[in-house]
């Protein structure tokens, strides 16, 4: 079971103030490649996992954004460490229809 919930907001430095969602788009791929459980949200993605592999993520996505053109990425991340295990049901089950 997973011990971690991260939520990421990626937020990239473009060239010429072009558009982030192509950006954005590859942070995305780089947690679509890890294979852990992730949803994508309006203003920010939830991943689950172990809290190391995780930040791996994180730190994949920060050089993904550099490689792609980013001349600086600001990444806003929030996390829920729970050793015991924790997944995104167990705090979002009761609000889905």
């Amino acid at each position: 079971m997973a011990n971690a919930l991260v939520s990421i907001q990626i937020i990239p430095k473009t060239k010429n103030g072009e558009n982030v969602i192509p950006y954005v788009d590859e942070a995305i791929a780089v947690i679509q490649k890890s294979g852990v459980k992730y949803e994508v949200h309006p203003l920010e993605t939830t991943m689950e996992g172990d809290l190391e592999h995780l930040l791996k993520i994180i730190a994949d996505m920060n050089a993904k954004m550099i490689e792609i053109g980013s001349s600086n990425v600001i990444s806003q991340v929030k996390i829920l460490y729970q050793p015991t295990g924790i997944e995104m049901n167990d705090l979002t089950e009761k609000y889905r229809p």
